[in-house]
């Protein structure tokens, strides 16, 4: 079963040489400045490659975050901080406004900026693999893990290194707590959605694929209103997909509740829980034209003519027909007038995130090469101070032609 995500742009940043003359005094740590260099370079590199995967991803990112360490960590396990932490100016723009940078003279800034591209990434990959016409059960397994990586990053960030942050996060800006958290619960969502594929595709309990499906959807509802007192301009697209995957799941709880209560010889009620379902689903697809025709970032996409979309249709007016046939000619039980209420709690296949930590600081790192950078040989006219309208080229990111099946168009 293909899937469809909507997925907010990279991050860009500006290029940083980590050139330290005068104040690398030792071969040895101009090499590591060096390594620093080509190392972010990298992973800049690999956002951007279509053909990049989890393992090459996982590389990149020990490699670079262990010697960003060196700035960051005490290598003596003290609470004082590194004398490095500050000689870098860094410039990142965000998701959602623009290619406006903002800039920290922090390598924690940079550590957590680069960190939340990682997590992207993971989202990013899981949603190209999603999308296929026939994704196998490995690839399947691939999305699922690659969403809780990602949510499990963001989570770390938020709880562990954001708060480090010497400069509070301005409201709005992507490394905020309500964008944090949005991000988590998404990806919770989007890998149930798995989840709920793979139970309709070995034809599991209804019971248990409709509690799923309530959860999803809940899931989808509390990311939605975290985001509620963001700017519409910034985040209204992002919440049309929300509210969208909101409503198509409460559709998939009503149906698949129907199914339990005509299992249950409750047919009224089947009846009544499946015109609830058309209901929510109709609403979804409102949703969807609001979707395409909302500007602001993000994929640009059709999810109405999306496979997804049009298979959860026909089995709502299939199901709906078949317990209106049965109430016909067996049950003749009145259709109630109020719906039933859902209260439904799933047992299984609900997504935790997966825990992350950075890499241990690269062997490199040794007090002999920390007392090789002498801070009192910093240039006094600093030029690292920002620009501060100085705009950050975004990252060029690979296109997804869409699939036969999928209506979707990313930009």
């Amino acid at each position: 079963m293909t899937h469809w995500f909507h997925r907010n742009p990279l991050k860009a940043t500006a290029p940083i040489s980590f050139n330290f003359y005068g104040v690398a005094t030792t071969p040895a740590a101009t090499k590591v400045c060096n390594d620093l260099r080509l190392s972010r370079t990298r992973l800049l590199e690999l956002f951007t490659d279509s053909s990049c995967n989890p393992e090459m991803m996982k590389n990149a990112t020990d490699l670079y975050f262990s010697l960003l360490q060196g700035f960051i960590l005490s290598l003596d396990d003290s609470s004082q901080e590194c004398k490095l932490r500050y000689i870098q100016n860094f410039k990142w723009t965000d998701t959602l406004q623009g290619q406006v940078p903002n800039a920290q003279q922090d390598a924690v800034f940079e550590l957590v900026s680069m960190g939340f591209n990682v997590a992207l990434w993971y989202t990013k990959y899981a949603s190209r693999l999603a999308g296929k016409e026939d994704i196998t059960e490995d690839e399947a397994k691939d999305v699922h893990r690659s969403l809780k990586i990602a949510a499990g990053i963001f989570k770390h960030l938020k709880e562990s290194h954001i708060p480090k942050l010497i400069t509070p996060v301005e409201k709005g800006r992507d490394l905020e707590a309500r964008l944090m958290d949005s991000y988590i619960i998404q990806c919770q969502a989007e890998a149930q959605e798995v989840t709920i594929a793979r139970a309709i595709e070995l034809k599991h309990n209804p019971g248990l694929i409709a509690a799923l499906a309530y959860e999803t959807a809940n899931f989808y509802q509390k990311a939605d209103q975290t985001l509620s007192s963001l700017d519409p301009a910034y985040a209204g697209k992002w919440r049309k997909y929300l509210n969208l995957k909101t409503c198509f799941y409460m559709a998939y709880a009503y149906c698949y509740h129907g199914q339990t209560l005509l299992a249950s010889d409750k047919c009224g009620e089947a009846i009544r829980s499946l015109q609830e379902s058309e209901k929510f689903f109709a609403k979804a697809e409102a949703l969807c034209k609001e979707y395409g025709e909302t500007k602001g970032p993000g994929t640009t996409a059709k999810p109405s003519g999306h496979l997804f979309f049009r298979k959860l249709g026909s089995l709502i007016k299939n199901t709906l027909e078949k317990c209106q046939r049965e109430n016909g000619f067996i049950y003749f039980q009145k259709v109630p007038a109020e719906a039933p209420q859902l209260e439904l709690k799933a047992n299984y296949g609900l997504v935790e995130p997966i825990p992350f930590e950075f890499p241990a600081l690269n062997a490199h790192w040794t007090p002999e090469m920390l007392a090789a950078f002498d801070l009192t040989k910093r240039p006094k006219d600093d030029t690292t101070k920002p620009k501060p309208d100085e705009e950050v080229k975004p990252l060029k990111e690979p296109d997804i032609k869409p699939q036969k099946d999928s209506g979707c168009q990313i930009s």
